[in-house]
């Protein structure tokens, strides 16, 4: 066996040992043809065809490829960005690889080509044809449209040409000395991108995102503050790049994937970030109000896969006078169908049609004997259930319902295809050769969440944790709503959490969905939180960062796994300083990763944090920064509908209400939680007092209810049970009860 795959995986930021380097040579590059081959192949050789002109004839030469050593193929790119990265590695570690370089290629030329394999049988196998198209760049080729302000820089626009058209258009913007740029979706390793390159593609980066510089929820959007204040949409679902002042300090430089379209659209918005932002979600979708319980604490944790467990870890929260507002279960199902909880009983549907929660029976002393009393149980504590979910459909293995459902899947074409028709196997290592269920059309949408009404009907689940959309790989995927995969992957998530908000709606509740995958079009569509992090100072940080960067463009439910989810407990310090910041974000919430129940437990309760560290300060501050929270929902509920209203983010940078203020770029890690409260978390270790940056104005120490003038900088006592918030004077009469502080003699 043999295969070569022009394009590899799809992977956006790993080569692979089967495709072409780089997948579309430019005018004067080589290319190195590389092709995979299974252990009974001996050797492999190259016949290569080219001709000059269309008219000319071809010239055929054969040639052997010789097996790259082991450090060409490490060269390829690093195997990181998935859960089973080291799988991967030993899965590559067991195969063969040959490769051939090319000549220096010629656009006016042609060029074909294809392997033949030689097997210890003395047998030859030999593969398809390919073609290899290469591309150069030209002034013309296709249409830029401008919509608004024409910023693009005179005589910059170029498109990269091949036989199939055009498939990449560049141009440049113009970037004053004095401008920010901040956007382009959550990103965690800077608010202020000046100074860095990135591009646009949904990534599962599992940790470390700001090292790679790699996000789960990107966008073609950016605002540019400065004196003037101006922002730019590049309306497409593909791949973009930004150059943002590297190549060219006065110049930021676009990119964009056009898969031989002729036509590409920016919208340039003028004004301050509060316009900008609220045009742009004129144009791609609004949040809408949300009940007051997403305000509230969510608890979780990934090993909390019984009713037994969760309903032990929901009692030590009544115990400990912890205030919570929901939980999230995510190891419920029998992560087989995700719609049955593991260890009920039901008869198969073999042509796959839904179920009701009569039909299930659970076994007494089963993991979950009675889910319903479970959930009428904690509604009636004042507690809300949101259930974990993963848009894919196993195939390894699969029996019973699961086999029923996907034979029904793929014989009604109701999953994301390839170009030849056959499904889609995921590519990544988290669920491999799972099939993707197209969310794509409202057909598919309706499907899916059929299977899971029960949940909402007759279980009266209040929301779900849509974990997992970045699966879909592949350029040339197919989709029912006619997209490809270059322009359809990066819009798989936002069509995810649209069917389970519309299922919610549909029962008559409030379309809650968690999710960490997005693009344009996600703000939306329900809850966001910051993906996966280790539990360390440098990912409290870089979700700061985040929360800062999501809500620039327009995401307005956002929160992270306060403290981190994974690796070692953090200790004392670290999770107090990541819960006194969460109480101030848009969501606030814990959890933890599976770890196979070994011993200590790793969850993120603040009851296991104290175990785990002896430190008695941890359940103490912890309660207390869970109350107040309680007291902050009606601010966060009234400040979210005046959001959604004027198209202003809930959590954002100081720079969104003061965007002429030089100062507030210094102090990248504080942001206003609504038009009030300005939070300066404490991000260092060791710290014993807080670092403000003030704007301008009056405000109020919610602390000690102090009255202080802006356009400075402060140092304020930072102990581990508080943390540096100011609250604007004009604000401070109607906030005050929240903080439970007397104001000054003279201010009563």
């Amino acid at each position: 066996m043999i295969r070569h795959r022009p394009f590899g995986s799809g992977h956006p930021y790993d080569l692979t040992g089967d495709q072409r380097v780089p997948a579309r040579p430019l005018h004067g590059q080589s290319c190195e043809l590389r092709v995979r081959g299974s252990a009974s192949v001996t050797g492999v050789q190259l016949e290569w065809c080219e001709r000059e002109s269309p008219d000319a004839p071809w010239h055929s030469e054969s040639s052997r490829l010789s097996p790259p050593d082991e450090r060409d193929i490490a060269d390829a790119g690093p195997i990181s960005g998935g859960h089973l990265a080291a799988a991967q590695a030993r899965a590559a570690a067991d195969l063969r690889y040959w490769c051939a370089h090319t000549p220096a290629l010629s656009a006016t030329s042609s060029y074909r080509y294809r392997f033949v394999a030689q097997h210890e049988t003395g047998r030859t196998t030999a593969s398809q044809w390919y073609d290899l198209p290469v591309a150069r760049w030209a002034p013309d080729g296709g249409r830029l449209e401008v919509v608004g302000t024409d910023r693009v820089v005179a005589g910059s626009v170029e498109w990269l040409m091949d036989g199939d058209g055009p498939q990449r258009v560049r141009f440049a913007l113009p970037l004053a000395p004095d401008e920010h740029v901040v956007g382009f979706g959550e990103r965690y390793d800077a608010v202020d991108q000046r100074g860095r390159r990135l591009d646009a593609v949904v990534f599962e980066q599992y940790k470390q995102q700001e090292r790679y510089g790699r996000t789960y929820l990107p966008m073609p959007f950016a605002v540019v503050v400065g004196e003037r204040g101006w922002g730019f949409h590049v309306r497409t679902g593909r791949r973009t790049w930004y150059d943002v002042g590297v190549s060219q300090p006065d110049r930021i430089v676009v990119e964009a994937e056009l898969g031989g379209e002729t036509k590409l659209e920016l919208r340039c918005f003028d004004g301050p970030p509060a316009t900008v932002v609220d045009a742009f979600l004129g144009e791609v979708g609004r949040p809408e109000i949300l009940p007051d319980w997403v305000f509230r604490l969510w608890a979780s944790g990934n090993e909390w896969n019984t009713q037994a467990r969760v309903m032990a870890e929901l009692d030590r929260h009544i115990a400990e006078d912890v205030p919570v507002g929901a939980v999230v279960i995510e190891a419920w199902s029998d992560e087989s169908t995700f719609t049955a909880f593991r260890d009920a009983g039901y008869e198969v549907t073999e042509d796959g049609a839904p179920h009701r929660l009569a039909d299930f029976t659970f076994p007494a002393d089963g993991a979950w004997p009675d889910p319903k009393g479970m959930v009428e149980e904690l509604h009636r504590r004042g507690v809300r259930v949101v259930l974990w979910q993963i848009p894919l459909m196993k195939t390894r293995g699969a029996r019973g319902q699961l086999a029923a459902d996907v034979r029904e899947a793929v014989d009604e074409r109701l999953v994301v295809a390839e170009a030849d028709g056959r499904p889609y196997r995921n590519r990544g290592w988290w669920f491999p050769l799972a099939v993707l269920p197209d969310l794509s059309t409202q057909k598919v949408r309706d499907w899916w969440a059929t299977k899971r009404r029960y949940l909402v009907e007759d279980l009266d689940i209040d929301g779900f944790k849509t974990d997992g959309g970045e699966h879909a790989w592949g350029h040339d995927l197919r989709y029912g709503d006619g997209s490809r995969g270059d322009d359809g992957n990066n819009r798989y998530p936002v069509h995810y959490a649209r069917a389970y908000g519309d299922l919610l709606r549909a029962a008559g509740k409030a379309p809650v969905t968690f999710s960490r995958a997005g693009y344009t079009g996600s703000q939306a569509h329900g809850l966001y939180w910051a993906g996966d992090q280790d539990s360390t100072w440098e990912s409290l940080r870089a979700a700061i960062v985040a929360g800062i960067t999501a809500s620039a463009c327009g995401i307005l439910y956002w929160g992270w796994d306060l403290g981190g989810f994974s690796g070692e407990v953090p200790d004392a310090e670290l999770y107090l300083r990541a819960t006194a910041a969460s109480t101030f974000m848009p969501v606030m919430q814990y959890h933890s990763e599976f770890n196979h129940h070994r011993r200590p437990l790793r969850d993120r309760t603040p009851w296991n944090v104290a175990e785990h560290t002896g430190d008695p300060r941890v359940i103490p501050t912890f309660r207390k920064f869970a109350k107040l929270r309680e007291r902050l929902v009606p601010y966060l509920s009234g400040e979210a509908e005046h959001a959604v209203g004027i198209g202003g983010p809930l959590m954002r940078g100081l720079f969104f209400d003061h965007p002429a203020d030089e100062g507030v770029w210094r102090w990248p890690h504080q942001f206003m939680l609504g038009r009030h409260l300005l939070v300066a978390p404490v991000v260092e270790p060791g710290a014993t007092t807080g670092t403000i940056y003030l704007p301008r104005g009056t405000w109020v120490d919610v602390w000690t209810g102090d009255i202080v003038e802006g356009s400075q900088v402060l140092h304020c006592p930072a102990s581990l049970d508080t943390i540096p918030v100011f609250c604007r004077h004009d604000a401070w009469s109607g906030l005050r009860s929240i903080f439970e502080v007397q104001a000054p003699s003279g201010e009563r």
